[in-house]
């Protein structure tokens, strides 16, 4: 059961640098008073690989609401550390339920198209019986379980394809690709809908704060832009924006290519499609299209000058990692 609302609730967010604990701690801050932590915060542990004292900081902390938007995300690696994927998706969130529990706070966490098997073409709904692929995927669903298990309020936000300003993310590799290949090999049998963490973060805010004044709002929703692409389709929209934008590219050729043809140690789901009917009549929301979130924009007060989202910021010169999803949609020639 969850305790009546403080009047400045005290809200602790985990995973406070990962895409979007970042935008969190912006969404957050009107909300209450936020103790932001990761896994290096030393007064207060945020390390979810330390069970014990996680469950101390949380004891000793006593918030009102819990966000975790920490996880172990390398999909493939995964593959190879069962455990330690374990650990963090599901045992430490199996902990922040239980103090949750306790507490009678209210717990936010987020989770994944991957607790699907990507079969069919029909957006999944919360209420499809979940099938994961991959160790990802059900270390994920295992969280979930452990949450609703134990009885705590709480919000789960399962959402797919997620790309911020910070680090790494598709359209930074794709424009950094193209300004030096002239042919790219992109998945084109993947089928979602990119969705910014900006957009994550404010929805949970939002969502957060209606559910503190009415806890029959609380349960599992998907989250994720309207609308839906392929990979391939992903790529030819950042790149044709681009060069919209007056940007010199070397790319000619984005040729499609299907799953098979780049074989990776975890299976993704085809069809990532979230159903988000739910979220929009619980919380009377209109959700963004995808292409809303990814396009370059113009300066209001010059259009000549043109520049690009935080998101698309990248330097030719530097180092180009296709890892983690990046490795899993894209190739080069």
């Amino acid at each position: 059961m969850m305790c009546a609302p403080a009047s400045v609730p005290k809200i602790l967010l985990l995973g406070k640098n990962g895409q979007v604990g970042w935008e969190l701690q912006r969404a957050l801050a009107p909300l209450g008073t936020v103790i932001a932590l990761d896994r290096h915060s030393s007064e207060h542990r945020g390390d979810l690989s330390d069970l014990a004292a996680l469950r101390t900081t949380i004891a000793r902390l006593a918030p009102h609401v819990i966000v975790n938007a920490a996880a172990y995300t390398a999909v493939d690696k995964a593959e190879a550390e069962a455990a330690l994927a374990d650990g963090i998706n599901h045992q430490a969130v199996a902990v922040m339920a239980e103090e949750a529990a306790k507490l009678g706070a209210l717990l936010v966490h987020y989770s994944t198209d991957y607790v699907f098997n990507g079969s069919g073409s029909t957006p999944w709904v919360e209420t499809d019986a979940p099938a994961p692929l991959s160790v990802y995927g059900i270390t994920k669903l295992a969280g979930e379980q452990a949450i609703i298990a134990s009885g705590c309020a709480h919000l789960i936000f399962r959402t797919s394809w997620v790309y911020a300003a910070r680090g790494a993310n598709f359209a930074k590799t794709m424009l950094c690709l193209a300004v030096e290949r002239e042919q790219l090999n992109v998945i084109n049998d993947q089928i979602g809908a990119p969705t910014g963490a900006e957009l994550i973060a404010d929805i949970s805010a939002h969502a957060l704060r209606a559910t503190l004044n009415n806890a029959h709002l609380a349960g599992v929703y998907h989250l994720a832009a309207l609308g839906e692409t392929s990979w391939h389709g992903y790529a030819e929209f950042v790149i044709a924006a681009a060069r919209g934008q007056g940007i010199a590219l070397k790319t000619t050729l984005i040729n499609p290519i299907p799953t098979h043809q780049y074989p990776t140690p975890a299976a993704r789901p085809h069809n990532s499609r979230l159903n988000t009917a739910k979220l929009h009549a619980a919380f009377g929301l209109t959700l963004p299209h995808w292409q809303a979130g990814v396009a370059p924009h113009e300066t209001p007060s010059n259009p000549t000058q043109r520049h690009y989202p935080r998101r698309w910021q990248w330097h030719p010169l530097a180092p180009r990692d296709l890892g983690g999803e990046q490795a899993a949609h894209a190739r080069i020639r």
